[in-house]
């Protein structure tokens, strides 16, 4: 493998989402990664966990029920806090400090009694998440792009300033958002604006370029640099998730991100 470019300041905390390296290998995705000197590979199996422990890495954050099913609906929570439940104790033991959680589809819901919902389930499920000192990340994602893994047509929680919203009624340290930069610039762009005004209540970050989900380099409208330097200066301790589907080279296009994110 060519010579790349590896991590070489640190204070972005990079993790990388194997899903959009497919077909590669969970268990090649976490050498490269070493390689890369990254710190995590995240929303992979527990099964690797020990995995990454081995090569000093960690899961930055775990998954649970995935997007199709979420907190907007109560005939959905049950389901959800079941799966919240199990990956909750699994992280905790594990040493893994986040997870992901969705609000599912609208569906024709109200966004006042989806809001509603959306407060309700959640709160069942955070006083555990509390206990077992792990931070439940909602994920918001865009409702404009009609193409599979690239936007969530009716996904109920399409708007950051919502998302926030649910987790300050919510009102706990181990409730925030995943603020995917991606998703943030389809739906509303002033995505520095809006990382600065709800640093608080973020708890994660992805990446991906704009339009497309493809690399972060020069091919597409985001200034990566520029963010991640705001990002560090709100203070955020947490990790980063390169989570953009490669269009050339994986190792080499992971490479060049972790490049443009270490500042």
């Amino acid at each position: 493998m060519a010579e790349l470019y590896s991590v070489q300041h640190g204070r972005i905390q990079q993790s990388v989402v194997p899903w959009c390296f497919n077909p590669m290998k969970p268990r090649e995705l976490i050498d490269i990664a070493a390689r890369l000197k990254m710190p995590s590979v995240e929303l992979i199996s527990p099964d690797l966990w020990p995995v990454l422990k081995e090569k000093g890495m960690t899961c930055a954050i775990a998954s649970s029920h995935g997007f199709a099913r979420g907190f907007a609906h109560p005939e959905e929570h049950e389901q959800c806090l079941t799966t919240l439940r199990k990956n909750i104790d699994l992280a905790s033991d594990a040493g893994v400090r986040s997870i992901i959680t969705f609000s599912g589809f609208r569906r024709g819901i109200s966004t006042e009694d989806g809001t509603r919902n959306m407060v309700e389930g959640l709160k069942k499920i955070v006083g555990h998440a509390e206990q077992k000192n792990v931070t439940l990340c909602l994920e918001m994602l865009n409702s404009r792009v009609d193409v599979e893994m690239k936007g969530h047509p009716d996904y109920f929680c399409d708007d950051i300033d919502l998302s926030v919203d649910i987790c300050k009624q919510i009102s706990s340290e181990r409730m925030k958002v995943l603020f995917d930069i991606y998703h943030v610039q389809i739906m509303h762009g002033d995505v520095i604006a809006r990382l600065k005004r709800h640093a608080p209540w973020i708890g994660h970050y992805h990446t991906a370029g704009v339009p497309g989900r493809n690399e972060i380099d020069d091919t597409q409208e985001l200034n990566y640099v520029p963010i991640m330097k705001a990002i560090l200066a709100t203070g955020y301790k947490g990790f980063v998730g390169q989570e953009f589907i490669p269009l050339r080279d994986k190792a080499a296009s992971l490479a060049e991100a972790v490049r443009i994110c270490d500042v």
